[in-house]
């Protein structure tokens, strides 16, 4: 079979697993194209959410009784289950948290408020989603260090010439996105992770767009910290992780303070717990972290060689033709110049506000994003206040990406016609 055949075959064998897919919306099948935001949940995922609720709901690590050993159980065979789709053979280099943002955070309030001395520096990129951003002026503005950015290349890529101009013996930190939520490129990480190691910076990935579609392993990465969200991994929201080397996670002090990340307590004092726990305050989500293994397990048992093939296939089909319909600017890369980046394409229409787009699209079911996805100094380094985005996942169609195409086509048509 062809790779579209193959794939075509993984979509149609998918889709009877996401519930919410089989639904109208004003009275059309619905077309969702905005995983990149989020992505749909399979039965497997709600079934094993409502087997913990239903079966095992307590608290974990806190109780004697069987519900309690069980929860636990599921609960740390989840982060088990973590560790090994990262390719960390130590789930203690598994710290859950509400989602990526947070385990940002987490690296940024722990190790970086601990480490990091006036004129220290700090280097991202102007493609960063806003979580990848904020929590890193926030250190600069408390510490005293300096934060840089590197820009990108004419054809919307990563400019590691700019980055290596840029590296210094004062560098603390390069903090970067694997794949672009907006540009849809994949930085090359391994690469970036050796020019900063050799002048002694630590390296953070933001994982979150490349988790669902690429496998990712943080040996082969050689990263010091990678940060993963649930929900964009076919998982439930308020849910996410953080993978960072144990030495490191072991050197920052705790991020939140109360049960569960203590040792022991005394009205004068506290000791912390051993990791991961140390950096896991209060009770933690059990049955979203129960839920986001199934999904991974999930995703695995499908096989990220079929997923890729399929949606590289489906990106390829979207670009095309996107290029074809009048007055359409798409961002970053194409498929032809680098032929692994993100399932997804960002555009504009030349006159039209993304909004009136993708309002008009939703009244034909169709489902994509309008705005600025969290990167407004990116859209403002375009010279854009916005940006329409169609988002695939492996049970897209090649039927739904005609109908996208088509839908726009007419939409923009007549919005010219009604100025």
């Amino acid at each position: 079979m062809t790779a579209a055949a193959l794939g075509l075959d993984l979509a149609q064998r998918t889709r009877g697993d996401f519930p919410v897919l089989d639904q109208q919306i004003h009275g059309r099948p619905l077309i969702y194209l905005d995983y990149a935001a989020t992505s749909q949940k399979p039965r497997q995922v709600l079934e094993a959410l409502a087997h913990y609720y239903r079966c095992d709901n307590a608290n974990v690590h806190r109780g004697a009784h069987s519900l309690s050993a069980r929860a636990t159980d599921a609960f740390e065979a989840a982060r088990n289950t973590t560790a090994a789709f990262v390719g960390s053979a130590d789930p203690a280099e598994i710290v859950f948290t509400r989602n990526a943002t947070e385990a940002i955070n987490l690296v940024a309030m722990t190790w970086a408020l601990d480490q990091l001395q006036p004129g220290d520096e700090i280097l991202t990129t102007v493609m960063e989603h806003h979580s990848n951003l904020v929590p890193w002026q926030m250190v600069a503005a408390r510490t005293g260090a300096v934060l840089r950015h590197v820009g990108l290349t004419a054809t919307g890529e990563l400019d590691l010439d700019d980055l290596r101009a840029q590296l210094n013996g004062r560098t603390r930190l390069v903090a970067l996105v694997h794949v672009s939520n907006t540009l849809g490129c994949l930085n090359p990480i391994a690469e970036v992770v050796t020019l900063a190691h050799a002048v002694g910076a630590r390296v953070l990935v933001d994982a979150c767009q490349s988790l669902p579609h690429l496998p990712v392993d943080v040996k082969q990465l050689d990263c010091d910290w990678l940060v993963g969200s649930s929900h964009k991994l076919c998982g439930p929201t308020g849910m996410g992780f953080l993978w960072g080397r144990r030495e490191l996670l072991e050197q920052a002090p705790p991020f939140l303070g109360g049960g569960e990340m203590i040792d022991e307590v005394f009205l004068e004092r506290s000791t912390w717990a051993a990791l991961p726990h140390k950096f896991e305050a209060g009770t933690p989500a059990i049955g979203e972290a129960i839920g986001m293994a199934a999904a991974i397990n999930y995703i695995q048992a499908l096989g990220f060689g079929a997923i890729h093939q399929w949606e590289q296939c489906l990106t390829a089909r979207l670009w095309q033709g996107l290029s074809r319909i009048d007055g359409v600017r798409l961002l970053g890369p194409s498929p032809e110049q680098q032929p692994d980046r993100g399932a997804l394409a960002a555009f504009v229409v030349d006159g039209l506000h993304a909004n009136d787009l993708a309002a008009l699209l939703d009244a034909s079911g169709i489902c994509i994003r309008s705005g600025h996805h969290c990167t407004q100094p990116l859209h403002r380094l375009l010279g854009l206040s916005g940006s329409a985005r169609a988002s695939l996942g492996f049970t897209t169609t090649e039927a739904e990406i005609d109908s996208f195409l088509e839908e726009l086509a007419s939409t923009a048509a007549f919005l010219r016609e009604h100025a």
